[in-house]
């Protein structure tokens, strides 16, 4: 008796983890990582300049600088300090940014394609899962005081990590570059998404409906091409402004009106039509040309004047041993350093145990683990999220400040040294990558049928 033959035709392909995109989408990243690097440089040198100044002898103007309120009496709770300013409104600036680019990436970049969303998807799940409930067994171990503050560590805020490269000079294959920028954007989809829903505070339903009103507005201006500064800029305010009022965090605001922007480009009847979403969105689309437009006021401005307010935590008179011993520390940086790397290397090898999927020739599981380090680095929106769950300038919101700033350092440091160790090979493949033999303006690596 013979055995079954097996079906005839062609097995589908495997997976690649970590493989290179498209040259366009390639193109498009290496904008991006240039300009938040150079953020990332200036949201130190605020980190820093906020430490050195609350801890020096002048500590006291430091906090009168945030305690200012440059409109008093002012309508719809406008009556904000500085630091509540650089948290609700210049973060606006970063979340729309957020938006444009959470927008291309679903509609041109690689979370439109299913095989290639999910890794980052589950990556950046596994990274805000696990370290969320390491934050809340660590809290209820201690009794369950600072429960409201289980989202501090479940952010990654991709400037500072891109900083931590450009000082390690890291040559990251552009595979890898691609999942730490994706990987971040869903992480913030994912933060903005908590925010909104556990961090309202009065909730008022009918300015949050007003403020659609103005966002249907700039939508209708957006999608028919018409980028009017002086309509589109009083609008953006008008939503923020409503949104505020609404006990909403008005950063939703920004997101939302991201989201609105077409990320394709508008095409003449008969005109050439480029070969891939991804080149469209690059050559024309109105998200790629406001986000080039706001991204550089959004990394080099509004972060770093956010961090100069957010990261000034007063350790002078403090008891270290305390502080270091204290629940919500020792969760927040446990979190950061052990909860993301377990959760983003953990959900990225199961994805790969249990599916078709295997990592890119270029790529090891130690490049990975630095990756997954990296991610480790929590700034900006765990700085805000510990804000709005205990409170500005709060005992509780010190230690959370110190919190994020040492497991922020732990992990960068630990990435570092594991990227360190392969910076050879990634000179390697950086070199591979920009390789143009036929100077044609386009690596000859994107134009091997596997490239993708």
């Amino acid at each position: 008796m013979t055995s079954p033959t097996p079906p005839s035709g062609p097995r589908p392909p495997k997976i690649r983890l970590f493989s290179r995109s498209s040259w366009p989408q390639a193109r498009h990243l290496a904008d991006v990582l240039r300009t938040e690097t150079v953020g990332g440089a200036l949201l130190l040198f605020g980190a820093v300049i906020a430490l050195v100044w609350a801890n020096s002898p002048w500590s006291d103007s430091y906090t009168r600088l945030g305690d200012v309120v440059p409109w008093p009496g002012a309508p719809w709770h406008l009556d904000l300090d500085l630091a509540t300013w650089a948290a609700d409104g210049l973060l606006a600036i970063f979340f729309f940014v957020v938006g444009l680019e959470l927008k291309r990436e679903f509609v041109a970049g690689d979370l439109r394609d299913p095989r290639r969303a999910a890794l980052p998807i589950a990556a950046a799940l596994g990274g805000m899962l696990l370290p969320a409930l390491i934050y809340v067994a660590v809290v209820l171990s201690a009794g369950g005081d600072g429960l409201r503050g289980w989202a501090i560590p479940t952010a990654t805020d991709i400037a500072f990590a891109l900083a931590v490269l450009a000082v390690v000079s890291s040559h990251l294959p552009q595979g890898l570059r691609a999942f730490l920028l994706t990987l971040a954007v869903v992480d913030d989809l994912f933060a903005i998404t908590i925010i909104a829903i556990f961090y309202t505070a009065g909730f008022q339903p009918v300015p949050l409906l007003a403020a659609l009103v103005p966002i249907g507005l700039f939508a209708v201006l957006v999608q028919r091409g018409r980028t009017w500064w002086w309509a589109l800029i009083p609008l953006a305010i008008a939503a923020w402004t409503l949104m505020h009022a609404s006990g909403v965090h008005a950063t939703v605001a920004g997101v939302l009106l991201g989201f609105t922007v077409p990320v394709l480009a508008r095409r003449p009847a008969g005109g050439k039509q480029p070969a891939t979403a991804s080149a469209e969105a690059g050559e024309g689309g109105l998200a790629a040309r406001l986000e080039h437009r706001w991204r550089p006021v959004s990394a080099g401005f509004a972060v770093p004047i956010f961090a100069l307010f957010a990261a000034g935590v007063t350790l002078r008179g403090t008891d270290l041993g305390a502080l270091l011993s204290d629940p919500i520390v020792i969760a927040i940086v446990a979190a950061l350093v052990f909860g993301k790397t377990i959760g983003i290397f953990g959900s990225t090898y199961l994805l790969a145990r249990f599916t078709r999927a295997e990592l890119d020739e270029d790529i090891t599981w130690a490049d990975l683990l630095g990756i997954a380090l990296l991610a480790g680095v929590g700034f900006t929106v765990s700085l805000l999220i510990g804000d709005l769950a205990f409170g500005a300038g709060s005992t509780a919101d010190d230690r959370v400040k110190a919190a994020v700033l040492l497991g922020s350092v732990i992990s960068a440091g630990l990435a570092a040294t594991v990227l360190s160790r392969r910076n050879t090979t990634y000179r390697r493949v950086a070199e591979k990558e920009r390789l143009d033999a036929d100077g044609d303006g386009v690596p000859d690596v994107y134009q091997h049928p596997d490239a993708r």
